[in-house]
This record gives structure tokens, C-alpha cells and sequence, in this order.
């Protein structure tokens, strides 16, 4: 990375441990697997679910859960379109270090605009950022209301609402697009392992199902 060009005086520190390292340290690469949907789509559950899976079978894994990351790292964003972009920032930047660290990352988190998707996605090296589309109707959403939201948006108690009244922009082309309103949790997970154990091998590696 070249010296800093803002005045700030802050140059980037290169370190003598690579990712190439800690990637075979740990027997496989590390990936960002980014889950998007609108608020009760499952994303969390799945994720969840996924990295369980991923952690029984051996590999390094961390979930970085949207809801979470606003008790602490987050805590000072709102839910303007302002801030919703520099929470996917954080979260993405954040996530980018799991992966050098070899590690495989789940990010879930609503994440409604493509423009912000796009972005993390080019802090990544290809084939290390996974998008997954968690889709569900709104109305299947509004229904299983596992929080409580739908029913604060109808009493008029929450405003912007991804998806109800503020935007979502669903992805046009998902590496993995699970329908949550049509399959089972154990369904949506075996889904997205079918993509991602491949690519998670080093080179020369046998993939085991």
C-alpha cells in the first residue's frame, strides 16, 4: 500500500506473516461469506447454522452479526441512509481482516443497497467474497416477525423500514440465492456448503463432502 497521500501521516505497516500463511496454518482459505436480506428474511439463523456446520467439520470460522455489531463497534450509527452505508463499511472492512487471518467470516446484516455490497466485495480478492441473497417475501417476513418490528412499523413506532418503507436492493447476481419462504433451514445450509466447501481447498487439496 503506498504512503499515505492525506496529510495524515499514517503509513500502512507491512507484516512478515502473509495470509498465504495463516491459510495453510489453517488447512484452507479464508472466504467472506456476506448474507443480505430484509429484516426476518433468516439470515442470522442461517448464518448461524452455516457456521456451525463449518466449525464441526474443522475450519477456522467467526460471524459477524449485524444486530451485534450495533451494541458495540456500531453503536454510534443510526439507521439513516448515511449511516447505513458506513455500518456496511465498517462491517466489511472488519470482515477483510478475518479473511487475511485466514479465517472463513459471516457477515449478516441487512446491507439493503447494491452500491455498498459492491463495495465490500472489491476489498476482496476474487473468489473470496461470497454474496448470499437470504430471499423472503415481505409479507412472509411481516408474519414470522421474530423481533417484533413489522408490528412497530404498522403502530407507526419505527419509520425507514428496510423493505416496508425504505429501499432494499436485492442482488441481481448472488453466488448463492437461498429461498427461506420454500426451504428448511438444513435445506438453505446444505445449499450454500455445496458452493463454498469447493472453494474453501488450497491448492491440491481433495474435497471432502
Amino acid at each position: 500500500m503506498p504512503e499515505d497521500t492525506q496529510g495524515r501521516h499514517v503509513i500502512w505497516h507491512r507484516t512478515d506473516v502473509t495470509r498465504a500463511d495463516r491459510e495453510r496454518q489453517a488447512g484452507h482459505r479464508g472466504m467472506c461469506l456476506w448474507l443480505t436480506g430484509i429484516s426476518g428474511s433468516g439470515k442470522s439463523t442461517i448464518a448461524t447454522a452455516v457456521e456451525r456446520r463449518l466449525h464441526e467439520e474443522g475450519y477456522r470460522t467467526y460471524l459477524l452479526d449485524g444486530d451485534n455489531l450495533r451494541h458495540a463497534l456500531n453503536a454510534d450509527l443510526g439507521f439513516s441512509e448515511e449511516d447505513r452505508h458506513e455500518n456496511v463499511r465498517r462491517v466489511a472492512h472488519v470482515a477483510k481482516l478475518f479473511v487475511d487471518a485466514g479465517v472463513v467470516v459471516l457477515c449478516a446484516l441487512i446491507s439493503p443497497f447494491r452500491e455498498d455490497r459492491a463495495r465490500a466485495r472489491a476489498l476482496f480478492d476474487a473468489g473470496s467474497f461470497v454474496e448470499v441473497h437470504v430471499h423472503c417475501p415481505v409479507d412472509v417476513c411481516a408474519q414470522r416477525d421474530p423481533k417484533g418490528l413489522y408490528q412497530k412499523v404498522q403502530q407507526g413506532l419505527i419509520q425507514n423500514f428496510t423493505g416496508v418503507s425504505a429501499p432494499y436492493e436485492p442482488p441481481e447476481q448472488p453466488e448463492v440465492r437461498v429461498n427461506t419462504d420454500e426451504l428448511s433451514v438444513e435445506q438453505c445450509v446444505n445449499q450454500i456448503l455445496q458452493y463454498v466447501r469447493p472453494r474453501l481447498c488450497l491448492d491440491g487439496d481433495k474435497v471432502t463432502v
